[in-house]
């Protein structure tokens, strides 16, 4: 446990910090492979090693264990033109939820328009998958079939700032994502990268005392899409999604504004874009400026941004709770891609934990 936190300690939202723990110690076990860092702050690159040799190894655990320690450090890890299938994907991405530390009860994400019948089948991917053509823990990226699948989702078909569309995979969850891993297996002629943005680097570049006045806030996290699509189509939502506590079709839930990941023990800006409705208990004034802050603090600084240019059957892995990302809209030709997403803890503030700068610029004295 953080020093200084207890188990009845609580969040401002009444939330227990029952998953308070002490951060996790890289052993150095990756440190033999090559690997640089993409930029200063963010995102780190393996251009030789295949994520099926890692899971074979004799020390799968230890290896696999520091990669989700590198992940959520670096925010998103890249590997070129992998080998692995479907299969050992999703079993990747939930083994590093689970050497990371992640309740018990929490498995892969399942889409929650599953039962849509405009689901982009996985045999489109080249894939064969024993459960069918659909797989409830995999969310196909198609650009082609996207507009199908969310009909209602007016921001798909208006002219709009690409810097809308920041956000941490399914944020609206009770229980949202730790680690997503993504493999692009159909890649446009031009276009279609990815940014990541660091959210423990946002949380750096604001002053002391709002960090502190940020620290009390929590903000709703909501995303009225689904139901909607599963009204227009009519099926019904999926239930529960990788937890048991992510159940309904509400998917409207307050989380702290300020997050502390369990893995680093660092802070982050956690109330950012497309999933972020409102900041709670202040006015619509005090809301739109507090949002658009955040806002101005990603898009004004390209320093705490990662880009990356895909190629086919690479792979990006990132954690949430940690950093945002967007895609570029640009794209000229089709972009298709396989998304599994490990459910992690409930997000709390822990006001042990420390700045990501604070924590680096102690281990150099």
């Amino acid at each position: 446990m953080v020093p200084g936190a207890t188990n009845g300690s609580t969040h401002k939202n009444g939330d227990s910090l029952r998953h308070v723990r002490e951060p996790l110690v890289y052993s150095g076990s990756l440190d033999t492979f090559n690997s640089f860092d993409v930029t200063t702050v963010i995102g780190r690159e393996f251009p030789d090693i295949q994520l099926t040799d890692l899971m074979s190894s004799q020390d799968a655990d230890k290896l696999l264990r520091d990669l989700a320690i590198i992940i959520s450090q670096r925010g998103v890890v890249f590997f070129r033109n992998q080998n692995i299938d479907l299969k050992a994907q999703k079993e990747l991405t939930q083994r590093l939820g689970e050497l990371a530390g992640k309740p018990e009860t929490s498995k892969l994400h399942v889409q929650p328009l599953y039962n849509s019948p405009d689901n982009t089948p996985l045999s489109d991917q080249g894939d064969t998958d024993p459960n069918g053509d659909t797989d409830p823990n995999v969310y196909v990226i198609s650009s082609k079939s996207q507009g199908k699948l969310y009909k209602s989702m007016q921001h798909r078909m208006t002219v709009s700032a690409a810097s809308a569309y920041w956000h941490s995979d399914v944020a609206f969850e009770n229980v949202p994502a730790d680690y997503s891993f993504l493999r692009l297996t159909r890649t446009p002629t031009t276009g279609g990268d990815t940014l990541w943005a660091s959210g423990y680097e946002v949380y750096d570049r604001i002053s002391s005392s709002m960090r502190e006045y940020f620290s009390t806030l929590t903000a709703t996290f909501a995303q009225p899409v689904f139901k909607r699509s599963a009204n227009d189509g009519g099926f019904s939502i999926v239930s529960p999604r990788g937890s048991p506590e992510n159940v309904g079709d509400a998917f409207e839930v307050s989380h702290p504004v300020v997050r502390t990941n369990p893995v680093t023990g660092w802070r982050s800006i956690f109330a950012v874009g497309l999933h972020c409705k409102e900041i709670d208990g202040v006015t619509p004034y005090e809301n739109r400026m507090i949002k658009e802050y955040i806002e101005y603090l990603i898009t004004h600084n390209h320093d705490l941004q990662v880009r990356f240019r895909w190629n086919t059957n690479d792979v990006a892995i990132w954690d949430n709770r940690s950093v945002y990302h967007t895609a570029t809209p640009d794209l000229i030709g089709e972009r298709e891609g396989q998304r599994t997403t490990s459910v992690g803890e409930r997000p709390y503030f822990d006001p042990a934990s420390t700045s990501r700068r604070e924590a680096l610029s102690e281990e150099l004295v």
